[in-house]
């Protein structure tokens, strides 16, 4: 095309409509790309409108989901739309409403969980052994178990109260005992974060947000749990929000958890620290030696209960486990009900030495625990890099390769969740992680060279 063409003459070629992209093929990409959670919620409606040169129009829903869309996915929707036509450059977004009313109704109809009233079960699922009378106190754990009981007997001044610990601490157990506690007398509504964001989502898709509003704020104690989950999903921080202060401004209690600190949350509106901050925060620590042999002999007192022919673990048995096993409450508990299978199946008590046997891999685990900085810096010092370099947006093989290790390492030595590691690679999506995790264990099969560079970078870990 000439460069004289004017301005006047050249805009109607571009603006030629086109047809070359197959959107049925376009999808089966997305889905594969995003995972069918994210495409069954947020992708799957969206439509290709019209085709240009150089840019697409899609058409979303509701405005909702076209600003949600657009402020997670479309830079991954552009890059996969590009690889079916090299020339787009840009996409445009219009709302254009896609369900009829017959259609809603449909769906409520045959989704039981269409409606706040028809879930209820699915917030306050209290669990009876989590009660006050079996949370075992001590001195890691005692300010937080007597802050917990002082708002179920009366009016407290601490709320919010914030509860933090790293992974199986106890945590969730407190807010189900305050749950259990003052649920007969009070209004109360107990629910994760998780949950909490899934029905806020259901409630905009079935234009139910009124309903969702009013059943959460007339709670009179509001228990939400791993408030972490709501990093970086802006509305659903806005109506937490909202929630948050209507609920304190009639005097209703809350009760907040989470794997941090208010302040050491990633991805969360300075707002929402703020008043998560301004009433109690409380850190459960973790339990001493000798905490751990009383939360393991509670155990084994209640597993006795409903089985007779539960054996007796000696002292040294239940030290060793409270010494070794040491990443976490529910690690511990695990290796305990590890070895009361081995009882079960061979008949038998096993002693210290045969403990020390089941629990091998326990027991490495615990003693080489990793994070993601360390297993970071690991690699990137392995195959010459600079961190920051590794960590870069940048895709070419030599960087992307360590990168991908690295996030297989990390989710194979450390305990930290899809999405946290993630965020620790420059804020990346977790489905980045999940085919980082798969490419890697494929060539660890296919290739001696990644192969090798694995079993290298372990060892060093290990030595570490």
């Amino acid at each position: 095309m000439s460069e004289n063409l004017s301005k006047k003459n050249l805009t109607p070629v571009l603006a030629v409509e086109e047809k070359f992209i197959d959107w049925n093929i376009v999808l089966k990409k997305f889905q594969s790309t995003f995972g069918s959670d994210v495409f069954e919620s947020w992708i799957k409606n969206i439509v290709l409108k019209k085709e240009f040169n150089n840019y697409v129009v899609l058409s979303a829903p509701t405005r909702f989901v076209r600003d949600w869309i657009v402020s997670r996915y479309a830079d991954k929707i552009l890059d996969i739309i590009k690889t079916f036509k090299k020339s787009i450059q840009r996409i445009e977004f219009l709302i254009e409403e896609q369900e009829t009313s017959d259609q809603k109704n449909e769906f409520k109809k045959n989704n039981k969980i269409a409606s706040i009233e028809d879930s209820v079960l699915n917030y306050n699922r209290f669990n009876s052994n989590n009660s006050f009378e079996n949370f075992i106190v001590g001195e890691s754990n005692e300010l937080a178990f007597t802050a917990a009981k002082k708002i179920c007997s009366q009016s407290s001044h601490y709320n919010p109260l914030f509860i933090y610990s790293s992974v199986g601490m106890g945590k969730t157990h407190l807010l189900n005992a305050i749950g259990l506690e003052i649920s007969n007398s009070k209004k109360v509504m107990f629910i994760s974060a998780e949950r909490f964001m899934y029905h806020f989502i259901r409630s905009i898709k079935t234009n139910d947000m009124v309903k969702f509003k009013d059943f959460f704020r007339t709670a009179n104690v509001f228990i939400i749990d791993d408030i972490q989950f709501v990093s970086g999903k802006e509305a659903m921080q806005e109506e937490f929000f909202h929630t948050f202060n209507a609920l304190m401004d009639k005097g209703s209690q809350i009760v907040i958890s989470s794997d941090r600190s208010p302040s050491n949350l990633e991805r969360i509106q300075e707002r929402i620290k703020s008043r998560m901050g301004g009433g109690l925060v409380i850190d459960i620590q973790p339990p001493d030696l000798a905490l751990k042999v009383k939360i393991l002999k509670s155990k084994l007192q209640q597993i006795k209960k409903n089985f007779i022919d539960t054996p007796d673990l000696n002292e040294e048995i239940l030290k060793f486990l409270a010494s070794e096993v040491s990443s976490s409450i529910r690690e511990m508990l695990g290796a305990l009900n590890r070895i009361l299978a081995f009882n079960k199946i061979n008949k038998k008590s096993p002693n210290i030495y045969e403990c020390k046997k089941i629990l091998k891999d326990f027991v490495i685990y615990n003693k080489n625990t990793l994070n993601v900085e360390t297993i970071q810096n690991v690699v990137a010092t392995h195959f010459n890099l600079k961190l920051p370099e590794m960590l870069s947006p940048r895709r070419s093989r030599s960087l992307a390769r360590p990168r991908q290790i690295a996030m297989y390492l990390a989710k194979q030595h450390t305990t930290n969740s899809l999405p946290d590691i993630g965020r620790k690679f420059s804020n990346r999506d977790h489905t980045t992680v999940i085919h980082a995790v798969k490419k890697v264990e494929d060539l660890i099969r296919k290739d001696n060279e990644i192969k090798q560079n694995v079993i290298e970078i372990k060892k060093k870990l290990l030595d570490n």
